[in-house]
């Protein structure tokens, strides 16, 4: 008989505790899975990756109606939205997602739920509502949330985070954002669409800050294009309830500037939720926040792992089930199993969207890298044309040796276009096989083999080979 309740314990339901308790569970583990909340599914279901693309995509289709005229078609006189329908279908998608990671889905697995605040007592044990639970191994992954700056005035003035933005009831007839990251500008892009009148208040001069300037340029524009307002540059001296509203003072291109709305959005950074774990009292390290942990996933104490935002490496919902994937390697079948964001891909879901793989050329640039660009323009796509959406660009970042570096589109599906490159460098897929690959006619992802063929191109009809081709036209003559 084990001397441990369970083999596994993890805290924590969001996508990287919710991947290890599935696999570990399936593998005949004895799996505990504790969250303080009292539903699965963590930050991306409830108030991240869910109701924002669902939001999204109800703003995109009010844009899209609004651009009838573009299409050929009668123009149409857009009515103002009832946010509490929006809001309803946001809370629709969710149930209907909510069925997996429901908790009545894992008990049939084999993972036992329990909700509540778990702390640590000791490496192996934690407490649980008065109850000690034990693990042979444990997992922390109890994500992050929004970090709210110690602003002037602020924890005194009403604002909005993602926890809070989908469950409006009505539509703000003003929105002031503050932060120029993916929340921030998907979220602005949005409500501007819905009717909204949106200021975004950014730190740095750009949006979008690790991305390259011309490629965050693409999105930028397109939410000029839709109305938004940008005061980049900004340092903000204070936030205040006014009258009817927020009302925030700040200073840009040396100039004081006041900025009015009927709310705030605070979107300025994420935290790792590592408060009232007891984590430091058994010896678990932090760094700048968040849990430290090794390639394997391991922190500082051997039977103690950490997975997702906790970890604060790559807030994405795809790099925490990755880093499942990890934990479940080495925790439960004991294999070495490193994690590799080489190819860690990502994509901010503006119109046009921005999605990236691999390293841009401020990263390179940044590594001191030597390397080279190879650009394609969605205006030389057929299909762009023909569904209005001719905006955009593909990079791609070759080294010296012309092997792939990195690969940043920003387009009208981009996510999606980006997949072929990811299977691509994952699966080492040489740039002629890309372009040599028959792709249908017409789509938009012939720019993943139009940039490829470029380079293919620029060998074939070298002047080498036309040397070599006038010799044996020559010789046959």
């Amino acid at each position: 008989m084990s001397e441990f309740d369970y083999d596994l314990g993890i805290i924590g339901g969001g996508a990287a505790g919710l991947t290890i308790a599935a696999g570990a569970a399936q593998l005949g583990v004895k799996v505990l899975l504790i969250d303080k909340a009292d539903k699965l599914g963590g930050d991306c279901l409830h108030y991240g990756c869910v109701p924002s693309k669902t939001l999204i995509r109800s703003a995109r289709v009010r844009h899209l109606m609004g651009r009838a005229g573009d299409f050929g078609l009668p123009e149409v006189n857009l009515p103002p939205v009832d946010y509490s329908r929006i809001t309803e279908r946001i809370s629709g998608v969710i149930e209907e997602i909510q069925v997996h990671d429901s908790v009545e889905r894992f008990n049939s697995l084999g993972v036992e739920v329990r909700f509540g605040q778990a702390c640590f007592v000791d490496p192996h044990c934690v407490s649980l509502g008065g109850d000690k639970l034990s693990a042979r191994s444990w997992v922390v992954a109890t994500g992050s949330s929004p970090f709210v700056p110690p602003i002037k005035g602020l924890a005194e003035t009403p604002y909005l985070t993602n926890v809070d933005v989908f469950s409006l009831t009505e539509l703000p007839e003003s929105l002031i954002v503050l932060g120029g990251g993916p929340i921030a500008v998907e979220m602005a892009q949005s409500f501007q669409r819905l009717g909204t009148d949106v200021t975004v208040i950014q730190r740095s001069n750009q949006i979008l800050s690790r991305e390259d300037d011309d490629m965050a340029g693409y999105v930028m524009q397109g939410m000029v294009d839709d109305g938004v307002r940008f005061i980049l540059g900004s340092t903000i001296d204070k936030v205040q309830k006014i009258t009817g509203g927020i009302e925030v003072c700040l200073e840009s291109g040396g100039r004081d500037l006041s900025v009015k709305g009927s709310q705030l959005l605070v979107a300025m950074g994420r935290r790792s939720n590592v408060a009232g774990l007891g984590l430091e009292d058994i010896g678990v390290e932090f760094e700048r926040g968040s849990v430290a942990v090794d390639a394997r996933m391991r922190t500082s104490v051997p039977n103690v792992f950490a997975a997702g935002d906790v970890t604060g490496k790559y807030l994405f919902t795809h790099a925490a089930g990755y880093e499942g994937g990890i934990v479940v390697s080495n925790a439960v079948f004991h294999l070495p199993r490193k994690a590799d964001y080489k190819w860690l891909p990502w994509c901010t879901y503006t119109d046009p969207e921005l999605a990236s793989v691999g390293i841009n050329e401020k990263a390179a640039q940044q590594a001191g890298l030597e390397y080279r660009t190879v650009i394609e323009d969605f205006s030389a796509s057929d299909r762009a044309l023909a569904e209005g959406e001719g905006r955009g660009r593909i990079k791609l970042l070759l080294s010296k040796r012309g092997k792939p570096l990195g690969c940043q589109i920003a387009a009208v599906h981009a996510g999606e276009l980006l997949s072929e490159w990811v299977a691509a460098v994952n699966g080492k897929v040489g740039l002629a096989t890309l372009a040599g690959a028959v792709h249908p006619y017409p789509t938009l992802s012939e720019m993943n083999k139009k940039v490829a063929g470029t380079l293919l191109g620029e060998k074939l009809f070298s002047d080498r080979v036309r040397k070599i081709l006038r010799l044996l036209f020559s010789y046959r003559g």
